[in-house]
């Protein structure tokens, strides 16, 4: 964190917070600085890091806004601290990076920074859902920045919005990180864990949203019962791919199985077809009807496994770092005036089309 304050009003409390947070992040299992890639953190101008010898830089940034994001209505506080450092987990298990530092920036109103009754405040909370995460896959607090967010302007519209914004460094063996443009004809496709968990989840909180304020943690495992609330990012899958040069191509399901195998297929200039009998499906998304069940694993997202394609001469294991694989289809050439991918449902083939996230 930066150590100038940005709450004016704050004062000296805002720094002696940075200086609390920088002993917190120190201090927890593996975080040690001592012969880690991270040899600066929070307190000076700016982090030092150094990536292991032969290895390139990995940097991946990404928004969690409120009511885009998380709304404080549905999230828990460390539900959406979780959910910020998942997503650029994820982007750096996609490419079989490991980790080495992350930085959070967070604009919030005051009423978020402050403790009431004795309870900790949301920005504690978030802060704890957070830290957890980063140690348990041993990624320190590098740095980041603090700031008040504004008021609406409207007389009247409520407070400001709680914003965060997480940049992660990882590192990945030179010119070896798996990249989306990798894919080839002949290529099968595999997913990792289960899909439409997490879109499932996302409605059954957006209907019942007091059923899920005392959810406060994840659990670990390929069934995990809060696949939106706290997803696990796949880094033990992505660095056993890289290490083992097992994918070819790989992407992160953070827009939808549909949209993000659409980009896969762009960046590679090939085709694809699913099999939807092949598709692993979270039991949250497997108890719906059929139909909603499969919109949910197609077009649902968040789901945050990876997509990867590899060669069909090279094994895949059934399950990698303890999660379950799933071959769900193959790679194709492109043909003129035909559907970039195409699914198959009863041995019939049709187009499907990105239904995801549209950014």
């Amino acid at each position: 964190m930066s150590r100038h304050s940005r709450h004016p009003e704050a004062g000296i409390g805002e720094r002696a917070w940075i200086a609390g947070l920088r002993n917190r992040a120190e201090v927890l299992p593996g975080m040690a600085l001592k012969g880690r890639a991270l040899r600066l953190g929070i307190g000076d101008d700016c982090a030092i890091l150094q990536p292991p010898a032969g290895h390139q830089v990995l940097v991946t940034t990404d928004f969690s806004l409120e009511t885009v994001h998380f709304r404080r209505q549905w999230h828990t506080p460390e539900s959406a601290g979780h959910r910020c450092l998942a997503r650029g987990l994820s982007d750096i298990a996609a490419m079989g990076g490991n980790p080495l530092a992350a930085f959070l920036s967070l604009a919030l109103p005051m009423e978020l920074t402050r403790s009431e009754a004795g309870r900790p405040s949301w920005r504690e909370r978030f802060l704890a859902g957070f830290l957890a995460l980063g140690q348990k896959f041993d990624v320190p607090l590098a740095g980041g920045d603090t700031a008040r967010s504004p008021r609406p302007t409207a007389p009247g519209s409520g407070t400001g919005l709680a914003l965060a914004d997480i940049v992660v460094i990882g590192s990945a063996p030179k010119d070896r990180a798996i990249r989306r443009s990798g894919a080839r004809p002949g290529d099968r496709i595999y997913v990792t864990g289960q899909l439409g968990g997490a879109a499932a989840e996302l409605a059954q909180l957006a209907a019942h949203p007091r059923l899920f304020r005392d959810c406060t943690k994840g659990v670990n495992g390929s069934s995990n019962p809060h696949p939106h609330l706290f997803p696990e990012p796949r880094l033990g899958a992505g660095t056993w791919l890289l290490k083992n040069r097992r994918a070819t191509a790989a992407i992160d399901i953070s827009d939808g199985l549909s949209t993000d195998l659409d980009h896969l297929c762009e960046e590679s200039g090939v085709a694809a077809v699913v099999e939807w009998a092949a598709l692993p499906l979270h039991p949250l998304a497997a108890d719906l009807p059929a139909s909603e069940a499969q919109r949910l694993a197609l077009h649902g997202g968040e789901d945050y496994e990876l997509l990867f394609t590899a060669s069909p001469r090279r094994k895949i294991p059934r399950r990698i770092a303890g999660v379950p694989i799933a071959c769900i289809g193959e790679i194709r050439r492109v043909e003129p005036g035909k559907p970039r991918i195409l699914l198959c449902e009863l041995g019939l083939e049709r187009p499907l089309l990105p239904g995801g996230w549209e950014h």
